[in-house]
């Protein structure tokens, strides 16, 4: 039976450069960031329910009005948790079908994401992983990362579940602070999981 990792962190703690190892060491991830933004605009029951709520502007033939959306998620905390009802299920399910697909080949495969936990997908996951780092680092990497303030930063990371919180309900945490050894942390959790599963 396929094992399945479920990796997440905060803003900045690096949960890609995590993913980014596994696969060089032969463990599939499905990143959820990704695939949602896929399946926003390819799958028909989340166009059908996304319209319905936001309105039939919404997409223009296969283009989603991001802007549109964006602004329907950040006018009312409600609207999003709204928008995540549709959304969330559809991508649990997608990522139970593209697990079953990769299991002909890899005993082991990922999935990523931020929300993890606060999104409900702990239970599609066998085991999770958090990637952990002072949050003055994360900070620090998201402002080059995506060319953004500190303070509008911190106000994202205030919306996430606190970082001792995430480490409180994982599984295993990996210290990604420039003072641990990340690609050891991997291999290591990795030999511990494949032991296990025998």
């Amino acid at each position: 039976m396929i094992l399945k990792i479920g990796i997440t962190g905060g803003i900045g703690s690096g949960k890609s450069v995590i993913s980014h190892l596994l696969r060089l060491m032969n463990v599939p991830v499905y990143d959820c960031d990704a695939e949602s933004k896929r399946l926003v605009v390819e799958n028909d029951d989340i166009r059908k329910h996304l319209t319905s709520l936001v309105g039939k502007a919404l997409y223009n033939k296969s283009e989603l009005d991001k802007q549109m959306l964006a602004s329907y998620i950040f006018d009312d905390e409600s609207h999003l948790q709204a928008v995540n009802k549709i959304v969330h299920p559809v991508v649990k399910s997608d990522f139970y079908e593209w697990a079953a697909l990769q299991a002909k080949c890899f005993p082991i495969v990922g999935m990523e994401s931020a929300i993890l936990i606060d999104a409900g997908f702990k239970n599609a996951v066998d085991v999770v992983v958090n990637v952990s780092a002072p949050i003055n680092l994360r900070i620090q990497r998201a402002v080059i990362r995506d060319h953004s303030s500190a303070e509008l930063i911190q106000k994202r990371m205030d919306k996430q579940l606190s970082d001792e919180e995430r480490c409180r309900l994982s599984d295993i945490t990996i210290w990604n602070d420039d003072v641990h050894p990340i690609i050891p942390q991997v291999f290591s959790f990795l030999c511990q999981l494949k032991q296990n599963n025998k």
